[in-house]
């Protein structure tokens, strides 16, 4: 090989490496084994010239030739992705895929029988739903659309706000056999369940860190989903979504809405999708759905 028949595979390749620290994590990233990875590198080094790594023990460390390199790969993959994105977004017809990220409880308690009836209504769309907590990257097509709780998107996306997704603190009715809602600070002395340490940045989290004593907190769960059941069970009040908590008999609303709880509801998209005919359909349907819903979602 020649400099002149440098191809993407070599930048990837480069690219790679850097990203995994060794080849490695490089190798089943690209689907190669250990020693193919190993001969590639070696074979464009010497096709180059120059070391592309430092060997160390922590790892592959890219040479300042490595880094100019890697440097252009980045490039070549953001117009790659760029390029896809243009051309998904030329899409007439509301037919093919669409990838749809949203969180687990959201699914759940709001937006599953939403997608069942677009389904009806656009049957040529298939539906390739990402359940993930934190944010994907839409620039790189993790995604085509998400459904998100954040009260900021990335400015790199569009998308409309659509509601208020409002929270308050719920316990189990038998619990709570007056409708009148207790004084907050009586509650402290009561077990609690609350988010996780990998919610920790939520102001829910951080309420019950700041106002219920370590020993009271009977369990803390990873997901919004796994709350209701274990007020549910009696295990202890917490706050959750009005959502889901005005939606289950067996639950009481014992404060009311919380405004420092709350975050919008927002449906984005990128900028090079929003033209696509499935990206735009599915849009205004979810935006008119979760509108004939919005009472229910503010609590």
């Amino acid at each position: 090989m020649t400099t002149s028949q440098l191809a993407w595979d070599d930048f990837r390749l480069v690219k790679t490496i850097a990203e995994a620290r060794g080849l490695t994590g490089a190798a089943a990233a690209l689907g190669v084994n250990h020693s193919t990875a190993f001969r590639r590198l070696g074979q464009l080094e010497t096709a180059l010239g120059v070391k592309l790594f430092d060997r160390h023990r922590t790892g592959y460390v890219l040479t300042t030739a490595g880094e100019e390199m890697c440097a252009i790969a980045e490039r070549m993959d953001e117009d790659i992705n760029g390029f896809a994105r243009k051309i998904a977004g030329q899409s007439i017809a509301p037919a093919g895929e669409l990838r749809v990220t949203t969180s687990d409880s959201l699914l759940v308690h709001l937006l599953m029988p939403i997608f069942a009836d677009f389904r009806l209504r656009y049957p040529e769309i298939r539906l390739d739903l990402v359940l993930a907590n934190q944010a994907l990257n839409l620039s790189k097509r993790d995604a085509d659309v998400a459904v998100r709780a954040t009260d900021a998107p990335p400015e790199t996306l569009v998308g409309r706000r659509l509601a208020t997704i409002n929270w308050a603190f719920y316990g189990r009715r038998e619990d709570f056999p007056d409708p009148q809602a207790p004084d907050i600070a009586s509650l402290y002395a009561r077990d609690w369940v609350s988010l996780g340490d990998n919610l920790s940045g939520l102001k829910v989290a951080k309420f019950v860190r700041d106002h219920v004593a370590p020993e009271r907190v009977a369990a803390k769960i990873s997901t919004v989903l796994g709350l209701a059941e274990a007020i549910e069970t009696g295990m202890g009040i917490g706050a959750i979504p009005c959502l889901i908590g005005d939606a289950r008999p067996a639950l009481r609303r014992i404060s009311d809405p919380r405004p420092d709880f709350s975050a919008g509801l927002w449906l984005l998209t990128h900028p090079d999708l929003r033209r696509s005919a499935r990206v735009r359909v599915f849009l205004d349907f979810v935006a008119a759905e979760i509108g004939a819903r919005r009472a229910l979602i503010e609590g």
